[in-house]
């Protein structure tokens, strides 16, 4: 059963790896198989959002930002599969804060009670550009209400992971003190269902560092993250890391979907091809 921790707990423990020089690792976890595994490989954090759901089931992860499910009840279902099965590791629990049913505070009293030690703005409107996004900002459904969620959690002792898009976003969080902020770059690449227009490591540099450097300018303790895009490999994370104050990489995709297909297949034809006598 997963171990709980205190928000405190949860920074000592990210510190730690920080002054020992090892690289940060949060990964999402659509099933407890996946958990089970990354956590025995030594991942220092573990997310559990809805976009997990649709990837460990065979559809690409931004179907979890569409009206096809509810996002919240969906993490909660995850948690009664995942929290058994971690025993040490941080878990980090999303939380959809645009849901006109329920409060932020009823939404983190959830999660925590779930198991949770953390919580991320996922789905997130930081995902939505264009006038989609504008209409929804006009009506009183923006990106505020995720900056507000992340302010709440710390008031419920829970370790705030963010989710950004942009500069502005960025500021917004470091502004309201989020522990961890996590520069996305897009719909990851690669696999079956991955994206097919991802941009390119250095256009991702490039993005990052107005990110980061957003953040540095009003907090210098933020712990800066990378995900997405072109963001596919170790030897990706570590290109974005050596160019960009990212101190670690959250992943999804990259580690339980992309190197999962081949590996499937693969074993699956060489039962296929065994002859008989």
């Amino acid at each position: 059963m997963a171990k709980r921790y205190s928000r405190a707990q949860v920074v000592a423990r990210i510190k730690s790896e920080i002054d020992r020089k090892r690289f940060l690792l949060m990964q999402g976890a659509g099933i407890g198989l996946i958990a089970r595994l990354v956590e025995k490989a030594g991942v220092d954090l573990i997310a559990v959002y809805n976009t997990g759901h649709y990837r460990m089931n065979g559809w690409a992860s931004i179907y979890g930002t569409l009206p096809i499910g509810n996002a919240n009840d969906v993490v909660l279902d995850l948690a009664r599969q995942i929290v058994p099965v971690v025993q040490e590791v941080p878990l980090i629990g999303g939380i959809y804060a645009h849901d006109p049913t329920r409060d932020h505070e009823r939404s983190l009293a959830d999660v925590k009670a779930a198991g949770f030690s953390g919580v991320i703005n996922v789905p997130t409107i930081g995902r939505i550009d264009g006038t989609y996004r504008n209409d929804l900002e006009s009506v009183g459904i923006s990106f505020q209400r995720e900056v507000d969620l992340m302010s709440r959690a710390m008031q419920h002792d829970l370790y705030t992971v963010a989710y950004v898009y942009q500069p502005m976003e960025a500021a917004m969080m470091a502004k309201a003190g989020v522990d961890m902020i996590v520069g996305h770059v897009g719909l990851t690449a690669g696999g079956d269902v991955g994206a097919t227009q991802a941009i390119g490591l250095d256009r991702a540099v490039e993005d990052l560092r107005n990110m980061f450097d957003a953040i540095r300018e009003v907090s210098d303790t933020a712990v800066l993250l990378s995900h997405g895009g072109p963001i596919i490999t170790p030897q990706d994370a570590a290109y974005i890391s050596e160019r960009t104050p990212a101190v670690g990489f959250v992943g999804a995709s990259s580690i339980e979907r992309i190197p999962v297909e081949p590996a499937v297949r693969d074993v699956t034809t060489r039962f296929k091809e065994i002859s008989l006598r």
